[in-house]
């Protein structure tokens, strides 16, 4: 067995989270999944991943070796189209990372329909709450929503009204102190989702300042789930924030109260990110066409339905 094939073996094992899945996968024997990481690992002389009957973790050199094969199993990719000349023929594995909700409800749709038109394309979707290294982690697109800190993607702006909105039940507001502006919120009993801050908030300066408030609490509930925050705060738990189409439908069906909205930070954009020269590939390029004219209308919607959340 050849090395590259090898990494190849050693990657998917990665990716599917253990060696029999990798086999499922790969449509190859246990036996040959093993025997294909154990040679690897015979090559560079270390081991790459501890196994157990269910699962397997990478070792610390394994972590910086997988990196370093997504990286050349790129590149490979790449040189392969090129010089097969098959920029008219979409092909291949995509992967694709997004926010959850949004990516499973906006995205997801949209990845199906590019599905059936191209049938020679399979997708990995990654619903992560978190910003991904798009090269290390071997991420073709990612949906994104804020502003760019990383100059070395190719981006493409799709929307750009994503509010960051504080919300109570009616109940909740009702039987505790006004919240009139941020600093009213000392007063409260927080619930904190990961992406938006543990232990303050930031909004927008005071009349004849520059500088943005910050208010720092203590939550009484820390959660990393936007549905968990959600509804907590529906069942009168507290106050939270989130984005605004989080706890838009909350909002319509009168579960929900928007507080603070004259303080709220401007709104987020939302961007299509490929690393840079990926947006050349066939199966990148065929996505991003056929995407981002889809993606716009829907955030356009929820810009929309966004601006009524008062």
């Amino acid at each position: 067995m050849d090395r590259i094939d090898a990494m190849r073996v050693f990657v998917t094992a990665v990716d599917e989270g253990s060696l029999a899945a990798a086999a499922r996968r790969l449509k190859r024997s246990p036996t040959a999944v093993s025997r294909a990481v154990s040679l690897l690992e015979q090559h560079v002389g270390v081991e790459l991943l501890h196994r157990t009957t269910r699962n397997l973790k990478l070792s610390e050199a394994g972590q910086r070796y997988f990196e370093a094969c997504r990286r050349v199993l790129i590149d490979l990719e790449e040189a392969d189209i090129i010089a097969g000349a098959e920029r008219s023929s979409p092909r291949g594995n995509l992967t694709v990372s997004a926010p959850p909700i949004l990516g499973e409800e906006v995205l997801r749709p949209i990845l199906d329909n590019f599905l059936r038109e191209h049938p020679s394309v399979s997708v990995r979707l990654l619903m992560l709450d978190r910003f991904v290294n798009m090269v290390d982690e071997g991420v073709d697109v990612a949906l994104r929503i804020g502003d760019l800190t990383d100059s070395t993607h190719i981006s493409t702006r799709i929307g750009g009204d994503v509010r960051r909105v504080v919300v109570a039940s009616p109940g909740y507001l009702s039987s505790n102190p006004v919240i009139d502006e941020p600093s009213d919120l000392s007063k409260h009993q927080i619930i904190a989702f990961s992406n938006f801050g543990l232990d303050s908030w930031s909004f927008t300066p005071a009349r004849g300042s520059s500088i943005p408030r910050t208010v720092h609490f203590l939550p009484r509930y820390v959660v990393n789930n936007v549905r968990a925050a959600a509804s907590s705060a529906a069942g009168g738990m507290g106050v939270t924030r989130l984005y605004s189409y989080h706890v838009a439908d909350l909002v319509r069906d009168g579960r929900l109260q928007v507080v603070l909205a004259a303080d709220e930070p401007a709104a987020l954009p939302v961007h299509l990110l490929a690393p840079r020269g990926r947006n050349a590939v066939p199966k990148v390029r065929a996505f991003l066409d056929f995407a981002v004219p889809r993606l716009r209308v829907e955030l356009a919607r929820i810009a929309m339905q966004s601006g009524s959340l008062r």
